[in-house]
């Protein structure tokens, strides 16, 4: 006995070609916390400069986090880089920008790096070396020195946006070590 064959298919005709008046764009909301967290608390919503108010956020909470000690200053600066990137990653999607200047967890985390050796002198509390620091991220921040650049370039997203501080970062805090060595 043979099986009954499956019923014919319909076969269309023509091919439905999407276009902007006949496909319903779906937006989903923007996610707060991720903007929250990209821009720093809103500080990267600054007219002017928002990456130095990103920075000076860095330096402000510093003195903070790093008084928890040099464990979870670490683990808190990894933790925020982590978080960063997604945040980042959603900011670029929201913004449809790629590195929109009001992301500015980068600053926060690269400023962080760059004054990491005051913590490991229990300097963290120091205006001076605060300020040393600031400026010294903010150089080679702006500078983008050869592998500041080549991660600007080379990393996508929020990886993109996030490392080539990060970079940045452990070459400022190479210069603040030595300038600590040399000066204090």
């Amino acid at each position: 006995m043979l099986a009954a064959a499956p019923p014919p298919t319909a076969i269309p005709t023509e091919a439905v070609i999407e276009t902007p008046e006949n496909v319903q764009e779906t937006h989903s909301p923007p996610n707060r916390v991720a903007l929250f967290l990209a821009t720093a608390g809103g500080v990267g919503f600054a007219p002017v400069a928002p990456g130095t108010f990103g920075s000076a956020v860095g330096v402000v909470l510093f003195p903070f986090v790093s008084g928890l000690g040099l464990g979870l200053l670490l683990l808190t600066t990894l933790a925020l880089l982590s978080v960063g990137i997604w945040a980042a990653d959603e900011a670029e999607r929201i913004y449809q920008t790629k590195d929109d200047g009001r992301i500015v967890v980068d600053e926060v985390v690269g400023q962080w790096i760059t004054l990491m050796p005051l913590a490991l002198l229990g300097r963290s509390w120091d205006p001076l070396w605060l300020a040393v620091g600031f400026f010294i991220f903010r150089g080679f921040d702006i500078w983008k020195p050869g592998p500041v650049l080549w991660a600007e370039r080379n990393f996508k997203g929020g990886a993109g946006v996030m490392l080539d501080d990060v970079v940045a970062g452990i070459f400022g805090a190479g210069l603040t070590a030595v300038l600590l060595w040399v000066l204090a």
